[in-house]
């Protein structure tokens, strides 16, 4: 008995190894930021998360340059952002770090030169990022800051969540408040009646089926880019509706 426990506690240690989340290496970039005092300015956005508070991710978030952002596939990623005060010590503040959740794109200005407006132009690494978040690493009459960036584990509160949108055979899922790498790489969904069905990346954070599951209880099975997979049972009732964010308790 104390044998089978013993294989069965290093299962689970070999599993939790496998799919926990690895920090990369250090790359420089830079930042500045948008939307406000409140980041009043930051909801919405490119993920298609919608209002970032019920979503999960409050003010610490960032829109993405191109050369970061990857079509959408990196909405949900934390990034640790290191203000560099010895490449600028006037409008860096020491020492200063912020994690923060990309949710929105920065788009390319092509009519300003990268070095002077095109911030987020290709192949710059550039993080435009919720004031409150950006004034934690940089003072603001700075406006732009050079910074040391990691991708890191994203750490959540509460399980992932599901909000459901579309018609009759198009249900577009928002998928919100995924922790551990935050991105994800696939999703399938089934209905009480159905199959697992394989989903596809609509847009940002949105992903589609075209399947009938009106009146049926739904459940996803997600794989994020670190190859963690988590299945959620039943996490939509049967009473379901369009419009609806339905939260698991189930998280990475």
């Amino acid at each position: 008995m104390a044998k089978s426990l013993a294989g069965l506690a290093l299962l689970a240690t070999l599993f939790m190894a496998v799919n926990a989340f690895r920090p990369s290496g250090l790359t420089n970039g830079h930042a500045t930021f948008y939307g406000g005092s409140d980041a009043s300015g930051t909801m919405g956005g490119a993920c298609g998360y919608g209002d970032l508070y019920s979503a999960g991710y409050g003010t610490m978030t960032a829109a993405l340059s191109t050369a970061l952002f990857n079509n959408g596939a990196s909405c949900g990623e934390c990034y640790r952002i290191t203000c560099d005060y010895a490449a600028d010590s006037r409008w860096c503040k020491r020492g200063a770090s912020v994690v923060i959740t990309a949710t929105n794109f920065c788009p390319p200005n092509f009519a300003l030169p990268s070095n002077n407006g095109g911030w987020c132009n290709p192949p710059l690494k550039h993080f435009d990022m919720a004031q409150p978040a950006w004034e934690k690493i940089g003072i603001y009459k700075g406006g732009i800051v050079p910074v040391v960036f990691q991708r890191v584990s994203c750490y959540k509160r509460g399980g992932v969540r599901f909000r459901i949108n579309g018609r009759d055979y198009f249900e577009l899922v928002n998928i919100q408040n995924v922790g551990g790498a935050g991105s994800i790489k696939s999703v399938s969904i089934k209905g009480s009646k159905t199959g697992w069905l394989a989903m596809s990346r609509n847009w940002g954070a949105n992903w589609q089926s075209n399947a009938y599951l009106d009146g049926q209880a739904i459940s996803f099975s997600i794989t994020t880019t670190d190859g963690a997979t988590r299945v959620f049972l039943n996490v939509v009732p049967s009473s379901w509706s369009f419009g609806q964010t339905y939260s698991s308790r189930v998280q990475f």
